[in-house]
């Protein structure tokens, strides 16, 4: 099973701002759904409750509360913790669960901050811009830990406001 981190991070490392993502990239949320379209999601409850429909359709959505309830994330399996859920993830591959193969982190930043020393991967978009406002950032890590392995830079357009990177990166 590989664990992935996938987020769009500004150049100060602002992901969000009053539970919300900062930049509207069409190009971003279309690779976001290209990469986790029939594999696994992992979001804290803030997360699952940003999404606009709910539960991401044709994905394991796994949500992680201590507090919560299964009834308040429909669509959602309900978790304790990351490891719980990634345990979970680990037998249902082992039983032959394909969406189980790859597993998705996708926010917000204390979820990112227990995943990033899990991680194999991290699947970036790097918007060259510092937000006004933000309130939610990724956790530092140490860029020698990781390779980079896929690169695709965008410039300015009409439908993108800032330039930006899609970055992959391996850990080493």
């Amino acid at each position: 099973m590989r664990v992935s981190i996938i987020v769009a991070i500004a150049k100060n490392g602002a992901i969000g701002y009053k539970n919300k993502l900062i930049y509207w990239l069409p190009n971003d949320l279309k690779r976001f759904k290209s990469l986790t379209v029939g594999n696994t999601i992992i979001m804290g409850s803030n997360t699952f409750r940003s999404l606009p429909k709910g539960a991401l359709p044709n994905r394991r959505n796994i949500v992680l509360s201590r507090r919560g309830k299964a009834e308040d994330f429909p669509g959602a399996d309900l978790f304790p913790s990351l490891e719980a859920a990634l345990a979970d993830c680990r037998l249902r591959e082992q039983a032959g669960d394909e969406q189980a193969h790859e597993v998705f982190i996708i926010g917000g930043a204390s979820v990112y901050r227990q995943a990033l020393p899990l991680a194999d991967r991290l699947c970036l978009t790097c918007i060259d811009d510092t937000p006004a406002q933000a309130d939610t950032f990724f956790p530092p890590y140490s860029p020698e830990d990781w390779q980079e392995t896929f690169r695709d830079s965008h410039p300015v357009d009409e439908r993108h406001a800032f330039p930006y990177a899609f970055i992959d990166l391996e850990r080493k």
